[in-house]
């Protein structure tokens, strides 16, 4: 099957849209186990079903045309211009539609989108989150500050046309950024966030909170580390990077009533409170979260005598640093489950690790990104004396 978008020469997100998607999945196959072949061998890299419109975030750029039109869509590869954008292939078709709406309404309420140069008007993002499993719907609108003319009847009139969503946000970014949300936010409707189930546990999403964007992947990924890991139950389990505790709930489910317990690491308070009430809310007691670096963390785990059978890290796309690596293997765990959404960043890692005493035992991609080259892969290291 061929894909067609009308966007593609211009937006530049989808570069493997040429090619269908079996050839796809053979690509990513190829490049991933050239790259990783060092270390050991790569099984597999498991497609989807149904590999388009898996995006459940969708952020749109809103800015006016050269005949000042308002359009909204992304920002072209390498570039500040924005490409008008009205249905993707790969993002959320209700999320698409909500867009649609919001562009439509902005010259009745009088409204102006924001303009970069001269950092006049008001409507800059819009950024809507969905929940596969739920449904729910969160819109989150990212404005240049407090000040919105007929912002209740704006809502009311958004909530007549799409009664299917949950909650509004409004965010304010009021500076001169490339970060799309800001540090202030206002909840206009519902409840502030949204509630998506994934691996059967369910977890509070919040405007700010990282959550993978193809949920019918991502519960393969962290099924299949989770078998990686091998959990008979009693362990001490670390999740670094743990974000808003996706991975280590997961893992805590697996052992509760074993007598085993889980270390939840995160840097970003935001994350660590929605991680807390995620744990709270699943009946998760053998779960404890932290706001730290967990390089930091584990290093003083390991001064003090502690030790953990397993950690889970899940870096950013930059990977981990050899610092990081550095108290990992201070800690000394028996094995090590890498997730990694960057394949570069991921080989350099591994050697990392091997030069610190551990060898790659399993690899497994998982493609979360559709028609991009992006691609997921779990690694299952152990220590090499065990």
């Amino acid at each position: 099957m061929k894909y067609n978008c009308p966007y593609d020469k211009k937006c530049g997100g989808c570069n493997l849209l040429s090619h269908d998607y079996a050839e796809q999945l053979k690509i990513k196959k190829e490049a991933l186990a050239k790259l990783l072949a060092p270390y050991g061998k790569l099984t597999e890299v498991i497609g989807m079903d149904e590999p388009l419109h898996y995006r459940n975030k969708v952020h749109a750029v809103f800015t006016t045309d050269r005949k000042g039109n308002i359009i909204s869509g992304v920002y072209e590869e390498g570039t500040h211009k924005v490409v008008a954008v009205d249905n993707c292939l790969i993002e959320n078709e209700k999320a698409d539609a909500i867009i649609a709406t919001i562009r439509k309404f902005l010259p009745s309420f009088k409204l102006k989108v924001y303009d970069e140069d001269r950092r006049t008007g008001l409507f800059r993002h819009v950024l809507i989150r969905t929940a596969h499993s739920t449904g729910q719907i969160m819109v989150v609108l990212v404005l240049s500050s407090t000040m919105f003319p007929s912002k209740n009847n704006f809502v009311k009139a958004l909530l007549k046309e799409h009664p299917e969503i949950t909650t509004i946000v409004m965010n304010i970014n009021d500076k001169r950024t490339s970060m799309v949300l800001g540090d202030r936010e206002q909840t206009l409707y519902g409840k502030g966030y949204i509630e998506d189930v994934l691996c059967g546990n369910t977890f509070r999403i919040s405007p700010k909170s990282f959550y993978q964007i193809n949920s019918v992947q991502t519960e393969i990924l962290y099924n299949k580390a989770i078998e990686f890991a091998g959990l008979t139950g009693n362990e001490t389990v670390i999740d670094a990077y743990c974000g808003i505790g996706t991975i280590g709930i997961t893992a805590a489910a697996h052992m509760a009533n074993k007598g085993g317990s889980v270390i939840g690491v995160e840097l970003n308070p935001a994350a660590v409170k929605d991680a807390i009430a995620n744990a709270k809310r699943n009946n998760m007691d053998n779960i404890r979260f932290y706001c730290d670096d967990a390089g930091k963390f584990m290093t003083k785990m390991a001064a003090s005598g502690q030790r953990a059978d397993v950690v889970f890290m899940d870096p950013p796309r930059s990977g981990s640093d050899e610092a990081f690596l550095s108290c990992v293997a201070k800690l000394a765990p028996k094995k090590i489950v890498y997730i990694s959404c960057g394949p570069d960043t991921l080989a350099r890692d591994l050697g990392v690790l091997k030069k610190k005493g551990y060898r790659v035992e399993k690899m497994v991609g998982v493609d979360l990104f559709p028609m991009t080259n992006h691609v997921e892969t779990v690694v299952l290291l152990q220590r090499k004396d065990m």
